[in-house]
C-alpha cells in the first residue's frame, strides 16, 4: 500500500493541533482532527489518529497529557501546557507594567507568549494593564543593553558605556561631553518598574539606571574589580536604604508612625525592623537604615502627619529645613 502524504510530520503536526487548538472547552473530535491534519497537507485514516494519540500518551517523557471527553460535543484535548493560563496572564501583566519595553517590543512579546497556550485561551491574554502615569520607552535597544549586560556578568568582565540624561528637547543627552564610564557589573536589579545596574568603581559599588545607558560594550580581556566589596553587599538592604533610587548619606532613622501604617512600613522595609507599641496605644515606632535625600523626607512628607521623623537630630533638623524652604516657596 503507497504510503501517504505527509507521515514523518505527522505525529508533531498533531501535537501542534492539540495545543494550539484544544483545550478542556474546546475538545477535538477524532474526524475533526483528520480534517485539520488534511487542511495541513497530511492525508490520515481514524484508526491511525487513535494509534497517534495513544503513543503520545505513552512517551515516558510527554510532560502533557491528551484526555478525552465523552458525550455530545467531546473530543480530545490536552491537558496541560508549558504555561498555566494564570502565570502566563502574570507575565503580560508584568510586559505591560513595564517602562522599558517599548510598546511594538510589548506586543511582539505578548503575541510569543500567547503561542504557549490554546488560541482561545490566547484571546484572554489581549488585554492591558493600566498603570498610572506609567510612559512606555520608545527605545527598543535597552533589551539589547541588558542582553550585554548579563553577558559581561557572567563572564567578570567590565563594561564600558556613556550615560544619559534628558534635556529639555527630550532627548537624550550624555553626561559628561560623552565621557566614557568604565565599570565592572555585578547585578541587575528591577526597582520602580526600570532597570538599575549595581557596579564597582572609584572603589565603591554604584548604581546606573540601563535605561540611561548608551553605546554599552563588553570589555574582553578586562577583570572585573570590587569581588570583596559585593561579597558583603546586600542587594535587597541596599535598595530598601534608598528612596527613588537616589542616594544619601546612611543614617539609622527613627520613625514615629500612626498604627494604620504598619503596612506601609512593612511593605517600604520589609518585616526585618521591629515595631515597638508607643504609650498611647495609637503609635508605634520603629528604626531602620536609610540613605537619607530629599527624596526620603518627600516620603514621609506624603503620610502627612501619620509618619514622623523622630530622630536622630541630625536627620530631624534636616527634615525640618526641607519643609521650612517648601512653606516659603508656597507663601
Amino acid at each position: 500500500m503507497p504510503r501517504k502524504e505527509g507521515q514523518k510530520r505527522k505525529l508533531l503536526v498533531l501535537l501542534q493541533i492539540l495545543a494550539r487548538e484544544t483545550d478542556e472547552r474546546h475538545p477535538l473530535s477524532v474526524p475533526q482532527i483528520v480534517e485539520k491534519l488534511k487542511e495541513k497537507g497530511i492525508e490520515a485514516e481514524r484508526k491511525s489518529v487513535y494509534d497517534d494519540l495513544n503513543t503520545l500518551n505513552e512517551m515516558p517523557d510527554f510532560p502533557y497529557e491528551i484526555m478525552q471527553k465523552r458525550g455530545r460535543g467531546g473530543g480530545y484535548y490536552m491537558t496541560d501546557a508549558p504555561f498555566e493560563l494564570a502565570e502566563l496572564k502574570l507575565l503580560v501583566d508584568a510586559v505591560y507594567a513595564s517602562k522599558f519595553i517599548t510598546a511594538r517590543k510589548s506586543k511582539v512579546l505578548i503575541d510569543k507568549l500567547g503561542q504557549f497556550t490554546s488560541c482561545y485561551r490566547q484571546e484572554e491574554l489581549n488585554r492591558k494593564v493600566l498603570v498610572s502615569g506609567r510612559l512606555k520607552s520608545t527605545d527598543e535597544k535597552i533589551l539589547y543593553t541588558v542582553d550585554a549586560l548579563h553577558a559581561a556578568i557572567t563572564a567578570g568582565e567590565q563594561v564600558q558605556f556613556k550615560y544619559c540624561d534628558w534635556n529639555l528637547q527630550k532627548k537624550m543627552t550624555p553626561r559628561h561631553d560623552g565621557q566614557l564610564y568604565r565599570v565592572s557589573p555585578w547585578v541587575l536589579v528591577w526597582e520602580n518598574a526600570n532597570y538599575y545596574l549595581i557596579a564597582y568603581t572609584e572603589g565603591r559599588l554604584k548604581h546606573y539606571r540601563v535605561d540611561k545607558m548608551q553605546a554599552v560594550h563588553q570589555l574582553p580581556g578586562t577583570t572585573r574589580e570590587g569581588t570583596g566589596e559585593y561579597a558583603n553587599f546586600d542587594v535587597n538592604a541596599y535598595m530598601q536604604q534608598m528612596f527613588g533610587m537616589f542616594n544619601g548619606p546612611l543614617k539609622k532613622v527613627t520613625l514615629q508612625c500612626e498604627n494604620r501604617f504598619a503596612g506601609a512600613m512593612i511593605d517600604r522595609f520589609g518585616t526585618g525592623p521591629t515595631l515597638v507599641p508607643c504609650d498611647d496605644g495609637e503609635h508605634f515606632t520603629m528604626m531602620a537604615e536609610v540613605q537619607v535625600s530629599p527624596q526620603f523626607f518627600g516620603w514621609v512628607a506624603g503620610f502627612g502627619t501619620g509618619v514622623v521623623v523622630a530622630g536622630p537630630p541630625e536627620v530631624r533638623a534636616e527634615m525640618k529645613k526641607t519643609l521650612d524652604r517648601l512653606q516659603d516657596l508656597y507663601r
